[in-house]
């Protein structure tokens, strides 16, 4: 079984499976609660009889010493400079796959987010400045321009859940964006005594992990160690070393699974199957993991680590706020408090959407906007979320009395700002649906993740021509999977009342199948006798072989022209064809069967009934014309 096929085995036993991106929000989305959690338990231990142990725990000393050099921080600090560099690595590495495969890669599209996000910016500091009293409360005003990616994503997932998908990609493409603006103030506004020696010093290190990646050295354990000394010299340089996460991200490419590298491990499977031996063994292993791109691979491992233990452990290590009589009486009087909770409550939402809505008016450029104006107006609200990075901002702005009314601001604001988006988002479930669909419709359509659209001329269709939605499937006869998937289409093909058409594409994966390619031109010159769909069917039946001979007498069952099909497969007259489906199956970037897109988009959910059903159903309503 090849790397492709264990994961779709794990498709098998998971029907509900979500996609990267799908994961990605998810594991934001559990994470939220943790935060949360972590967050209560500082406020209530910082208010507890045991408020001095708490203070306490933060301020322990903890140094390590390398010879002659010794790195020594208070505990706290080792989790917002140290541990937090990894939560901005993640940040780093989503934006570049981004970037890479996902929304981001059409660079006009991702114009509308970053104007937002501008604007998500600058309005929120110009009412901070308005409203504070000026002179040592005015050092934190980066505090209302960043949104807690962790938080706001996990609010947008439970309160938007049944929302687009497009809506979370929206949000998370301007969140990043808050947050390499925020990353960068950090390092220009907020770190101080440069050296100018280690900051080259972390700059050569960065440039030698570039080529590192060009000329191909794959082994982890070097990028980590290198991770660690940038990381290393980032801090010694004076500029704060969470921009060391984000730059190590940001250079991890992103890229989907090679044809190539997989048969190389298939290879290297087989040998191990042949002969298990503990070298084989690591050999196979260690090419299994390598056919993922090292973005890929870096957040499969980091996220967990990021979302339930680095963001809790910051939280618990600044949420800690002291909410006593005074404390409250001082915030609320405050200028300070009053111009953060204004900020991210008021002036993130005002800045998204006036600089959303200048963005798309057609005499300024009229930019595609991917989402309707109701979610986009929703979501702008959990921009307003502004936690985890405004806590650090405001911890390297103020000491004392400042820091505390700060805090107070920013809890109270991001408790606010969380109850008005979920508010909005159960409100816009109470609109009427068509105005609701009326009102997405009105968004640019889609993304296109399908380089060779279908053309009727020379993909095999089923299912009429002015169907609603189109659904591909790169798929291998031999492949188990797309067997066990084939009833499924079957079945969704029958219950669609002719709103959706079936194009099948070849994809025989030749080194794990070695019947598949013989099968794919098999089907072909059926089709070439008017006969593709009966073949099609009869091919994917499992009970079906595959051999040569089976062909002919699967040929023969069906009606064919025996003598003129054993002609075309002899000649390998379709061999062409299949080639071509092949080709543009690598310009998708899709390396395992079966693979589907919905409307050109690419379906990476469950291969069961009802998932599949659930997206044909979400394509239906959008594709739909307006009355």
């Amino acid at each position: 079984m090849n790397e492709t096929e264990t994961h779709l085995e794990g498709q098998t036993r998971a029907p509900h499976r979500l996609s990267a991106l799908r994961d990605f929000l998810h594991t934001e989305a559990g994470s939220a609660i943790v935060l949360l959690a972590a967050t209560v338990i500082a406020l209530v231990w910082a208010n507890s009889p045991w408020r001095d142990a708490y203070h306490a725990l933060w301020a322990t000393p903890l140094s390590i010493d390398l010879g002659d050099t010794t790195l020594g921080m208070d505990l706290g600090h080792w989790v917002n400079d140290g541990l937090m560099a990894l939560f901005f690595l993640l940040i780093g590495l989503e934006i570049r796959r981004e970037f890479d495969m996902g929304e981001l890669r059409d660079r006009r599209r991702v114009a509308v987010p970053v104007i937002a996000a501008v604007g998500g910016m600058t309005v929120p500091v110009l009412f901070f400045l308005l409203v504070s009293s000026g002179g040592e409360a005015a050092r934190g005003w980066a505090m209302v321009m960043a949104t807690d990616t962790a938080f706001a994503l996990g609010v947008l997932a439970l309160a938007g859940r049944h929302g687009p998908l497009r809506l979370r990609v929206f949000l998370l493409t301007l969140v990043i964006i808050d947050d390499i603006a925020a990353v960068g103030v950090i390092a220009i506004v907020y770190s101080a005594d440069i050296s100018l020696a280690w900051l080259l010093t972390a700059l050569a290190l960065l440039g030698v992990m570039v080529v590192m990646r060009r000329i191909g050295i794959e082994r982890p354990a070097a990028y980590i160690g290198l991770s660690v000394v940038i990381w290393f010299a980032t801090l010694q340089s004076g500029v704060h070393p969470t921009v060391a996460g984000v730059a190590i991200g940001i250079l991890t490419t992103a890229y989907p699974p090679r044809r190539d590298d997989l048969a190389r491990a298939t290879r290297l499977a087989r040998r191990f199957r042949e002969q298990p031996t503990p070298a084989l063994a690591r050999a196979a292993a260690s090419r299994i993991s390598l056919t993922l791109s090292p973005n890929e691979r870096a957040q499969h491992g980091l996220h967990p680590i990021s979302s339930f233990v680095v963001v809790p452990l910051f939280a618990l290590a600044n949420a800690g706020i002291n909410l006593d009589a005074d404390t409250l009486g001082r915030a609320l009087a405050s200028p300070l408090t009053m111009g953060v909770a204004l900020g991210l409550v008021v002036g993130k939402p005002v800045g998204i959407i006036s600089f959303t809505w200048l963005a798309t008016r057609p005499r300024l450029g009229g930019l595609p906007l991917s989402v309707g104006w109701p979610s986009l107006i929703a979501a702008s609200f959990v921009a307003g979320i502004g936690f985890t990075m405004s806590l650090l901002i405001a911890d390297l702005s103020y000491g004392a009395d400042l820091l505390e009314e700060a805090k107070v601001g920013i809890l109270a604001a991001s408790i606010a700002a969380a109850v008005l988006s979920i508010g909005i988002f159960r409100g816009l479930r109470l609109l009427p649906r068509e105005w609701m669909r009326r009102a997405e419709r009105r968004a640019a359509p889609p993304m296109s993740d399908l380089p060779a659209p279908v053309d009727p001329s020379r993909d095999h269709v089923r299912g009429p021509a002015d169907a609603l939605v189109t659904l591909v499937e790169y798929g291998d006869y031999e492949c188990p999977f797309c067997r066990r998937a084939a009833p499924v289409v079957d079945e969704l093909l029958a219950r669609s009342e002719g709103t959706v058409r079936f194009v099948m594409r070849h994809l025989p994966l030749t080194d794990v199948h070695p019947n598949a390619a013989l099968a794919a031109e098999a089907v072909e010159a059926a089709g070439a006798q008017g006969k593709f769909w009966e073949m099609h069917d009869r091919l994917l039946d499992p009970r079906s072989p595959l051999q040569a001979a089976d062909l002919v007498g699967h040929a023969e069952a069906i009606g064919l022209d025996t003598d003129a099909f054993e002609r075309d497969l002899h000649r390998g007259r379709f061999g062409a064809r299949v080639a071509r489906d092949v080709a543009s199956a690598e310009a998708a970037g899709v390396a395992g069967t079966p693979t589907f897109f919905i409307n050109e988009r690419r379906y990476r959910g469950a291969y069961d009934l009802a998932s599949l059903e659930a997206a044909v159903d979400r394509a239906r309503r959008l594709a739909a014309p307006e009355d």
